[in-house]
């Protein structure tokens, strides 16, 4: 979630951050204030969106929100083959300080409610139900109420760096690409964050710096508590400082335009993660790569991503992904494919499992400005704890409507 466009510096405030995933709140708010392309004209939400311009311009705050549910299906499961479930989102950007220069201050806050539709399973618990190591949408979970962001962002250096400290998403900003969000873009975690190959922790205290050493060229760092609890934030302090188990990061990488730095990338991320005695998880590390790019004035977004573990409690040890997204108009439909090969991390799940391979394929309809919805389809060949079957199928729908 770090660094700026390349735009005038007195421009830059309530401007997205293009080196952060696009679930980053500045993020999210640019996209689907920008999103006005659908198959159908709606303007059921008019009268609220200027409310909120109204409110941005003459007191600093912007906010956004979401609802959105998923439903999934196996095609075979030792346990439960289906999951349904819902979350709400509340989140925004209080804009403090600023000098017109690029150099200013804000809080970020985001709050949630994951909850499972009656006795169903949630779809992030479906994937080891069926015998896959790996998650189908992971963050579509039975937690409830839940403090997801609350921390502060400095912008400095004419808005060339970025500090952020409090209450963070590490996956705002590690190994973050166009794709990585599964509200709108894949629903396997192996296509987002690390290609299932980084233990990432859950949300909790922690701290990042991040910006350009050059015109093209940036890094970015972090530090985060491994044993966080989103829906207990007061304990975080306790597990912050007296268990003192982190995870650290440290990503370099280079882009030809600071305006569409994940469109067109490639970096290399390291992580290392601390034991965690109560989980019982050994400490471990690892190294990733990504690479971007955007052909035919960017409506086609080609990727290669993967990473390998030495242990940290990874689901997978060695993981490999490609795929495409094709979207004519920024906002409209979408279609994305993917294929990736992982092998489960054997410390975790023990020895000789199969290597795993995934294919998904989704369609994203921009039925309203407000509301997509969204296809899925995804085969799984071997999955590593489900001996006695060669391959599932997973079809899944998500509905996504933006407030």
């Amino acid at each position: 979630m770090v660094g700026v466009a390349a735009i005038p510096a007195a421009a830059q405030e309530g401007v997205p951050l293009p080196l952060a995933g696009p679930e980053q709140v500045d993020n999210r708010l640019h996209i689907d204030a920008e999103n006005t392309e659908s198959l159908f004209d709606s303007d059921w939400l008019g009268g609220y969106r200027s409310w909120k311009k109204t409110t941005s311009e003459s007191t600093g705050l912007t906010i956004g929100g979401d609802y959105s549910a998923v439903y999934l299906s196996a095609s075979d499961s030792p346990g439960e083959d289906d999951a349904f479930s819902g979350m709400y989102r509340l989140f925004g950007t209080w804009e403090a300080m600023s000098d017109g220069e690029g150099n200013s201050g804000a809080l970020v806050f985001k709050v949630e409610h994951r909850h499972a539709y009656g006795s169903n399973l949630p779809p992030g618990s479906l994937g080891f139900e069926t015998g896959y190591v790996g998650l189908f949408e992971p963050p579509f979970s039975d937690q409830g109420g839940r403090l997801t962001n609350l921390y502060w962002r400095q912008r400095f250096a004419d808005g060339n760096w970025t500090f952020v400290g409090g209450f963070v998403d590490t996956t705002d900003y590690l190994d973050v690409y166009t794709l990585a969000s599964p509200w709108t873009g894949f629903f396997n975690f192996a296509f987002s964050t690390g290609s299932a190959s980084i233990p990432t922790p859950n949300e909790g205290l922690g701290f990042a710096l991040g910006g350009y050493l050059t015109e093209n060229l940036y890094v970015i760092g972090g530090f985060a508590d491994t044993n966080s609890d989103p829906a207990e934030p007061t304990e975080t302090f306790d597990s912050f400082f007296s268990e003192a188990e982190y995870f650290k990061h440290l990503e370099i990488g280079w882009n030809p335009e600071r305006a569409t730095a994940f469109l067109d990338n490639f970096h290399v991320t390291l992580w290392q993660a601390d034991e965690r005695k109560e989980a019982a998880t050994p400490d471990g590390w690892g190294v990733n790569f990504s690479y971007s790019a955007s052909p035919l004035n960017n409506e086609l977004t080609t990727f290669v991503r993967g990473g390998y573990a030495d242990d940290g409690g990874s689901l997978l040890e060695r993981s490999v992904s490609a795929g495409f997204a094709w979207q004519t108009v920024p906002g409209g439909n979408q279609l994305g494919a993917a294929y990736n090969w992982g092998a489960p991390n054997e410390d975790a799940w023990g020895p000789d499992l199969d290597d795993q391979h995934t294919l998904e394929v989704f369609y994203r309809v921009q039925l309203f400005r407000e509301l997509a919805i969204t296809p899925d389809i995804q085969y799984i060949r071997n999955p590593a704890l489900n001996p006695d079957e060669d391959s599932l199928w997973i079809l899944g729908l998500r509905l996504r409507f933006a407030l």
